[in-house]
C-alpha cells in the first residue's frame, strides 16, 4: 500500500482539484448544473477506492492532517464576510431575503426529522439530509459531517455529501421553471436587447463586490500592497483561528458540542464589525475571500477522496425519499419568496435564485437567475439581493441552527 505524507497528501489534492476543473469543462452537464470542480475530482477518487474496495484492495493511504486546518480557514472568512453594516447597506429587501432564507432552514431541518423517523433513522440524519447538505452545500457537509458521526449517526459525512450533489442538481433543474411559471402567470416579462440583459446584471454583481471591498487607508506604496494586503489577510485569519480555538474550548467545557470551526467564525466576525467601526485593520474582504476559497477547495478534494461510498448502501431509499420532500418545500418556499419580495419581476427571478441556493450553492442560484435574465430581461435588484445573502449571511445562520439541532437531538 502507498502511503502519502501531509505534503504529498495535499500535491495530490491539488492534481485531483484540476482534474475536476478539466472533468468540468469537458463533460457539459457538470457545467451546467454546477458541480464544483473538487466534488467532481474528489469523488472521482472515492469511486475508484470503492472499486479497490469490493475487490477488499486497499491502494493508498492519504494523511489527512491538513483537512481539519483548510477547513477552518474556510469558516473563518466565512465570519469576517458577516458584516451588519454590509447587511444594512443592502437594503430592507436583503434583509427580508435573509430572514425568509435563514426560517426556512429551520424548516428544512424540521422536515428532516420528520422524514426520519418513521424509518426508524437517527433524527440527525434528518438534518444532515436538511439544511447540513441542501443550504449548506458540499463544505457544510464535509465540516458537519464528523461532529455528526460523534454524535451517534453512521457514515454521516459519506450521506451528507450524497444529499449535497442530489441537492445541487435538483437546485439547477428547479430554479429556471420555477422563474418561469412565476414571469409567465403574472406576465411579468420584462425583454431588453442583449446588451442590456448581460449588462446590468454584470453591474448588480460589480456592486455587490465593491460592498466587500474596504477603502484602502495606510497601506504601503503600490508594488508593495498586493503582497502587504495578502500577508495581513493571512495572519488575520490565523489569529481568528487561533483565538477561535479557545472560544470552541470554552462552550465544549459547557458540555455544547460544536464544530471545530465555530469559534473561529465567531472571532472572526467580531473582527470584521470591530473594523467596520473603526478602520483600524482596513479589512480587503476580496483577499479573505480569495484565500478563503483556496483553502474550501483543498479542504473539499481532501475530504471527498477519503469518503467510504459503500456506507451508504442501506440509506438509498430513505434518504432519497427525504431529498425529494426537500426539493417539494424548497418549491412552495419559492413561491412565498415572490410573495414577499414584491410579487414583481424581480422577485420571480429571487425566486428562481432561491432555489438554487436553499437546494444547493450560490453559484446555482447565479446560474438560476441569469438563464432568467438572459431570455426576459435584467433583474439588477435580485442580482444585488441574492448573492448578498447566499454567499455571505446564510453560511453564518445555518451553521448556528444546526448547532442547536445537533445539541438538542445528540
Amino acid at each position: 500500500m502507498l502511503k502519502l505524507d501531509l505534503i504529498q497528501t495535499v500535491a495530490f489534492a491539488g492534481a485531483v482539484l484540476f482534474l475536476g476543473y478539466g472533468l468540468r469543462r469537458w463533460i457539459r452537464p457538470l457545467d451546467r448544473f454546477n458541480i464544483p470542480a473538487p466534488v467532481i475530482g474528489g469523488l472521482l477518487v472515492s469511486l475508484v477506492t470503492l472499486v479497490f474496495h469490493h475487490y477488499q484492495i486497499n491502494p493508498v493511504q492519504f494523511d489527512t492532517t491538513l483537512r481539519d486546518p483548510l477547513m477552518i480557514a474556510f469558516f473563518t472568512t466565512i465570519g469576517f464576510a458577516a458584516s451588519l453594516s454590509l447587511l444594512k447597506v443592502g437594503g430592507p429587501q436583503v434583509l427580508l431575503f435573509f430572514l425568509i432564507a435563514t426560517v426556512m432552514v429551520v424548516l428544512q431541518n424540521v422536515l428532516g426529522l420528520l422524514l426520519a423517523l418513521p424509518f426508524g433513522l437517527h433524527p440527525l440524519l434528518g438534518v444532515i439530509c436538511g439544511s447540513v447538505s441542501q443550504t449548506g452545500g458540499p463544505a457544510t457537509a464535509l465540516a458537519f459531517g464528523p461532529v455528526f458521526e460523534q454524535a451517534g449517526v453512521q457514515s454521516a459525512a459519506t450521506a451528507a455529501v450524497a444529499a449535497a450533489i442530489f441537492g445541487i442538481i435538483s437546485g439547477g433543474l428547479l430554479g429556471g421553471p420555477v422563474g418561469t411559471f412565476l414571469i409567465e402567470k403574472n406576465k411579468l416579462k420584462r425583454r431588453r436587447s442583449r446588451e442590456q440583459e448581460i449588462a446590468v446584471p454584470e453591474k448588480a454583481e460589480e456592486v455587490v463586490e465593491e460592498l466587500l471591498t474596504r477603502e484602502k487607508k495606510g497601506r504601503p506604496s503600490d508594488e508593495e500592497q498586493s503582497s502587504f494586503v495578502l500577508l495581513k489577510s493571512v495572519v488575520i485569519i490565523l489569529l481568528a483561528m487561533w483565538v477561535g480555538s479557545w472560544v470552541s474550548q470554552w462552550f465544549s467545557s459547557l458540555g455544547i458540542t460544536l464544530p471545530a470551526y465555530i469559534g473561529a467564525m465567531f472571532v472572526a466576525a467580531l473582527i470584521r464589525n470591530v473594523d467596520d467601526l473603526t478602520g483600524w485593520l482596513a479589512l480587503d474582504q476580496k483577499v479573505i475571500d480569495d484565500l478563503g476559497h483556496v483553502a474550501l477547495n483543498l479542504f473539499l478534494v481532501i475530504a471527498l477522496m477519503t469518503l467510504k461510498l459503500w456506507e451508504l448502501a442501506g440509506l438509498f431509499l430513505p434518504m432519497l425519499i427525504i431529498l425529494l420532500a426537500q426539493v417539494g418545500m424548497v418549491a412552495l418556499a419559492s413561491l412565498v419568496v415572490f410573495k414577499l419580495m414584491g410579487k414583481d419581476y424581480d422577485a420571480a427571478v429571487m425566486s428562481a435564485g432561491y432555489c438554487g441556493f436553499g437546494l444547493g450553492t450560490t453559484a446555482n442560484a447565479m446560474a438560476n437567475m441569469k438563464a432568467i435574465v438572459e431570455r426576459y430581461g435584467p433583474a439588477p435588484r435580485a442580482f444585488l439581493v441574492v448573492p448578498m445573502v447566499g454567499a455571505f449571511f446564510i453560511d453564518f445562520t445555518n451553521a448556528l441552527i444546526i448547532t442547536l439541532f445537533l445539541n438538542f437531538f445528540k
